[in-house]
């Protein structure tokens, strides 16, 4: 599709988790910054309060599994094209039936027979991060656009107010697990950054077996939150916090997108890494580390120089 001035009623659809939602974003961002189209995002739950502060997305609607009436909320917007991150079969009969003229996305899986305009793009190479592929997709869609979004996606504004003089360690599924420290460590670490900094354990509503263990344990100065009310309210606070710590995970994804420092742990798996999976913040901003589920000292003792770097230097 060539560069055009007429405004465009869009579907933009990425109906999974809330990293994978997060990276779908900039998408929204360059369509309506660049051509000031119409953009409604097709989300699941947990994402639509979230989409719904988001300045470059006009509307919402929320992914549900009553195919029929999600059929009918999308025709009733007349939309002229979709463009999907993530498809599936269930999403592309939907998108089929509610007669979407152009209907874009990656050429995978079989639910790719769905939709009129695929782009070739191979994602298992890992070549570039999820972000980065969907954006790619624009290419396909209006190949005059700047595959380049300013940052943050999301701002902090209103009454909530901080010095950011707290970091936040979010430890997500602990244990042992690819791709993140054992809980032991987490408490390591984060003993070591109170000495000179104030520290936040964050959990949320599927974490009870990892705040059991961290408040046993505890045997330092640090404040347990888990009391949010909404991931709206989660994500505010990440944003005044001044280094997010975590494993690779849905958290991590709100940090990149408030632009907030992280350090964040991913796993040995290519498909897992931060090659893939580095969130859309400013790169200067993301230290990023590879945790095999046998990493050793010297992975540990490396995480904690980069922790101690960079609280010193704020």
């Amino acid at each position: 599709m060539s560069k055009t001035s007429n405004s465009m009623n869009i579907l933009i659809t990425r109906h999974d988790k809330i990293g994978d939602f997060i990276t779908m974003l900039p998408v929204c961002k360059v369509l309506k910054e660049q051509r000031n189209h119409k953009i409604v995002m097709l989300v699941a739950k947990v994402n639509v309060a979230l989409a719904k502060e988001l300045e470059f997305i006009d509307d919402v609607i929320e992914y549900t599994n009553d195919s029929k009436a999600l059929i009918k909320t999308i025709k009733s917007y007349n939309f002229d094209v979709s463009i999907s991150g993530y498809i599936d079969t269930t999403l592309g009969k939907v998108l089929f039936k509610s007669r979407i003229p152009k209907r874009m996305a990656p050429a995978t899986k079989i639910a790719q027979i769905f939709f009129n305009k695929r782009v070739k793009q191979r994602r298992s190479l890992v070549e570039k991060r999820e972000f980065e592929y969907n954006l790619d997709l624009l290419k396909a869609f209006d190949e005059d656009l700047v595959l380049d979004f300013n940052r943050p996606l999301f701002k902090a504004v209103g009454s909530i107010t901080s010095n950011k003089n707290f970091i936040i360690f979010h430890t997500g599924f602990g244990g042992s697990s690819d791709g993140n420290l054992t809980l032991d460590d987490y408490l390591k670490l984060a003993k070591k950054a109170s000495k000179s900094t104030e520290v936040v354990f964050s959990f949320g509503p599927d974490d009870d077996v990892s705040k059991a263990y961290i408040k046993e344990k505890l045997d330092f100065k640090a404040t347990i939150r888990d009391n949010f009310k909404s991931l709206l309210e989660f994500t505010y606070f990440i944003a005044t916090s001044k280094l997010f710590i975590s494993t690779s995970t849905g958290p991590m994804h709100l940090a990149g997108m408030t632009n907030t420092p992280t350090l964040s742990f991913f796993g040995a798996n290519l498909f897992a890494s931060a090659k893939r999976w580095g969130t859309i913040s400013d790169e200067t901003l993301q230290h990023n580390f590879t945790v095999g589920a046998d990493y050793g000292v010297e992975v540990y003792e490396k995480i904690e120089g980069k922790l101690m770097e960079l609280l010193n230097e704020q």
